[in-house]
């Protein structure tokens, strides 16, 4: 495998924030690339609003500005998600996560101008559509959405129950129907023990064609869980641990032209965050994300490089991630590799 790659920094020192977290990446068709974040003072604050750049032609980046803030309440995890010209940003806003709702707003002009928000789901507590990572679509035109929620536990106070679903939209995105919930035996969970929650959030999506999807989840069980549907989403199976340490922090996967899968993530075991989330890495599958390697370091020095977004465009990767909170990086990689046979379906 050859990989050819360039790494910017989406701003620089000097901007009204003093904190940046939760980045989303998204290429139009005619190459522009789109990055957002929320940013404030400090996650949850009041303040914390989205914020929005574009990189033209030439690889320079314009100022960010603000394309979402309703005063006095804490925004978060915006998703970029391109829909041919046109771009959707989903985001959430609340004070807690628990009682937090989706948001969304679109462009039709390469996200020059945006429309008034609304919510995505009426009534929704809690979040709906993609909660982190960003949507897919299946050959049919449906929409993917990996979503997940934090409820507080009815049986131990101050903890909380961790569920996976993915919401369906046929419609592009303006309804939206919930799956049944990934299974999950927490009875083997230990998580809880070393932190306030246990089961499973953030899932990324992939689907090896036809109705097969495939998820990989963030847990607090010091390794990345898998799950699979054969029926486009609507069921799936009960979640597996594989072999991918990570000490509950934020992943993301894309897949590539032939079927390559790339996975960015921090390959730390641990339960907790406060493993330290260094490094992060790239890795590939090509086999449908049984086994991995090939294994790219994005950055290894001590600090804060977490919350990774990953897009593909033929044989192009595009990365952002938040950099010690301080910046959001951004990494455009060409893959060139030799299995031009793809994966095995399984």
């Amino acid at each position: 495998m050859k990989i050819i790659a360039d790494k910017q920094y989406i701003f620089q020192e000097g901007q009204p924030f003093q904190s940046s977290h939760g980045s989303t990446v998204a290429v139009l068709p005619n190459g522009r690339v789109l990055v957002a974040w929320f940013a404030g003072q400090h996650e949850k604050a009041s303040d914390v609003a989205i914020w929005l750049a574009r990189q033209d032609h030439s690889g320079a980046w314009s100022v960010p500005r603000k394309v979402a803030d309703e005063q006095g309440i804490a925004h978060w995890n915006p998703v970029l998600y391109a829909q041919g010209d046109s771009l959707i940003l989903f985001y959430e806003v609340g004070y807690e996560i628990t009682d937090w709702h989706t948001r969304i707003i679109r462009s039709g002009d390469g996200g020059y101008t945006w429309t008034a928000s609304r919510e995505l789901v009426p009534g929704d507590i809690g979040g709906r559509g993609p909660v982190r990572n960003k949507p897919i679509q299946l050959e049919d035109g449906t929409m993917l959405a990996p979503a997940s929620i934090e409820r507080l536990d009815p049986e131990v106070l101050g903890k909380q129950i961790w569920e996976s679903f993915v919401d369906i939209s046929t419609d592009h995105g303006e309804t939206w129907t919930k799956s049944t919930y990934v299974p999950m035996d927490l009875s083997t969970y230990v998580g809880a023990e070393h932190w306030f929650a246990k089961g499973l959030i953030q899932p990324t999506l992939w689907s090896s064609g036809r109705e097969r999807v495939h998820m990989l989840l963030r847990s607090t069980e010091g390794v990345i869980f898998r799950s699979n549907s054969p029926d486009g989403g609507r069921t799936w199976c009960e979640a597996y641990a594989t072999e991918l340490p990570n000490n509950n922090s934020g992943i993301d996967a894309t897949r590539m032209e032939h079927g390559l899968l790339a996975l960015v993530y921090n390959p730390v075991s641990g339960y907790t965050t406060e493993s330290p989330r260094t490094p992060l890495v790239i890795t590939f599958s090509t086999d449908n994300g049984q086994t991995w390697g090939d294994e790219y370091v994005l950055e290894n020095e001590p600090g804060e490089y977490s919350y990774p977004a990953i897009v593909s465009q033929e044989k192009d990767l595009y990365v952002t991630y938040t950099w010690k909170r301080d910046r959001i990086a951004f990494w455009k990689l060409t893959v060139t590799h030799n299995d031009e046979e793809g994966p095995q379906e399984r």
